[in-house]
């Protein structure tokens, strides 16, 4: 439990930001890191929906339920705050370190 629930945190933040940041002036410049941006969005999103999925099957369901409200809570956090032009760098560390700390914990903690 103690990675669990900001693992989830950044797995859905960054998978959000990436959503809400349609518009050209707020995606990478490079198009390289644009297709790393969208891929690393893409992988979180999934990581993240299989961290729920296993978060029911090996944590105590309520700690599952607050981890997807707080999910909630946070993208709408950022949702209110309006998009930043600093948000592609802030969700690809988001996802960097919510892909670290998910892959941690199904590695040694399963």
């Amino acid at each position: 439990m103690e990675i669990y629930l900001p693992a989830l945190l950044l797995l859905s933040g960054c998978a959000f930001i990436h959503s809400r940041a349609n518009v050209p002036e707020l995606r990478p410049s490079s198009d390289s890191a644009d297709m790393f941006w969208r891929l690393l969005a893409k992988l979180t999103f999934f990581l993240w929906l299989g961290m729920l999925v296993w978060g029911v099957y090996m944590q105590p369901l309520k700690n599952v339920v607050v981890g997807f409200l707080l999910c909630l809570v946070f993208n709408l956090f950022l949702a209110f705050r309006g998009p930043k032009p600093f948000w592609p760098g802030l969700s690809m560390g988001l996802g960097v370190l919510g892909t670290g700390l998910s892959l941690y914990i199904l590695l040694f903690h399963s």
